[in-house]
């Protein structure tokens, strides 16, 4: 790696932070949730412009995906790098001068941070472009957050193509950990995530005279407490799994047994065979024991995104980078994750990799999770992420 372009990215990256951050707090400041990002697109589009990076819009929908070419190369494939532009349906509760102004959105899973980070990376990859072996691509994807998911819109449309993209890199932030500091781990590092939605449908009557009726509330609750033993007596102990219900809805007063209840949960697991064998032991389950009390059930399952499996050449590569332009200190290896994302239908396709991003400060009160109402970064990370992408391009 040439230290004098090592040392010109850190330099630069450093320049253009402030920039990068009004990027992020005016993506923050005007959030659109997934597949509706048509605002948050000409926004982007008009920052490639200025610029000057040729690029394409309306990509799986409201994506945008850019190339930075090399005057004289002769290779035919290229790198990618890929940024997020979705938020979620969430009421913000940061009172910051950049908060959102649309009622009950939020970019609260950090989407607004990685799409200014790849824009300062690109401000840098295009000045230095000559100094690249290869093209890289820039891809701002819509709909991370939502199934199907925007990556597989946007492979549909053959965004690994023309030219063909080799390798691939993400990241995400990451508030467990401290701002100017980044993590890595190969091979599988997140689960497959399923959707389960499930009717139980009963006779209905007086609470009173439950011999009259079939009570799909104590079978919906039969259900929930049975599926589990699926995973504590069917599932190898070795493979991560796990399986929730975050919704459970039937009936409106105390003294009424409703006719249907409904049930929504979430199966997530770190094996592919395994997630299959789940799935078919989860709906005959599910039909067994509504038939055994007289009920009647429908079951939906909706497949969502894959494991998610990182490149070991990559991550190593990629690691020793931020070893040796962070400091040892600042690098760490990160345990497996049962959350999901849809990065893990690039991974499935090409060799990838995708790390994580600290973005705490405790002294700032910059402490909650992703997803929550009072999330936020301390912006020294951008920094820190505009010269971890530069680094995984070069």
């Amino acid at each position: 790696m040439n230290p004098d372009l090592l040392q010109h990215i850190k330099q630069r990256a450093i320049q253009i932070s402030n920039k990068a951050n009004e990027y992020r707090e005016h993506i923050h400041k005007f959030p659109e949730l997934s597949f509706l990002e048509n605002e948050t697109m000409k926004y982007v589009s008009d920052v490639l412009k200025k610029l000057k990076i040729p690029h394409n819009k309306e990509i799986g929908g409201t994506g945008v995906v850019a190339l930075i070419s090399p005057k004289n190369h002769s290779n035919s494939t290229a790198i990618a790098l890929r940024a997020d532009l979705d938020a979620l349906p969430i009421q913000e509760e940061t009172n910051k001068e950049y908060s959102s102004v649309v009622s009950g959105v939020m970019h609260a899973c950090g989407h607004d941070v990685h799409t200014a980070i790849l824009l300062g990376a690109a401000q840098i990859l295009n000045e230095c472009k000559d100094d690249l072996s290869k093209p890289v691509k820039l891809i701002f994807q819509p709909g991370e957050e939502k199934s199907p998911g925007g990556a597989t819109l946007m492979l549909s449309e053959g965004v690994l193509e023309n030219p063909k993209v080799d390798e691939m890199y993400a990241l995400h932030v990451f508030p467990d950990l401290n701002a100017g500091k980044v993590g890595f781990r190969p091979g599988r590092y997140m689960a497959s995530c399923d959707e389960i939605y499930i009717t139980i449908e009963g006779k209905g009557g007086h609470a009173a005279m439950p011999d009259k009726c079939i009570d799909p509330i104590t079978i919906g609750a039969t259900i929930v407490l049975q599926l589990q033993q699926i995973i504590s007596r069917k599932c190898d102990p070795k493979i991560p799994c796990v399986l929730s219900f975050g919704s459970f809805e039937g009936g409106s007063t105390t003294n009424v047994i409703p006719s249907t209840v409904t049930l929504k949960g979430t199966f997530r697991t770190m094996d592919e065979k395994w997630r299959e064998q789940a799935i078919l032991l989860i709906k005959n389950q599910v039909a067994k024991l509504a038939e055994l009390n007289g009920a009647k059930s429908i079951i939906e399952i909706i497949k969502g995104y894959p494991c998610l499996d990182n490149d070991p050449l990559l991550t190593q590569r990629l690691k020793e980078k931020a070893q040796k332009s962070l400091g040892g200190k600042n690098v760490i290896d990160l345990p497996i994750r049962l959350t999901s994302e849809d990065f893990s239908f690039y991974s499935q396709q090409i060799p990838v990799c995708f790390f994580r991003l600290g973005v705490r400060n405790e002294g700032k009160g910059i402490i909650y999770n992703v997803h929550h109402p009072k999330f936020d970064i301390d912006k020294r990370a951008i920094t820190t992420g505009i010269e971890m992408m530069c680094l995984a391009a070069i």
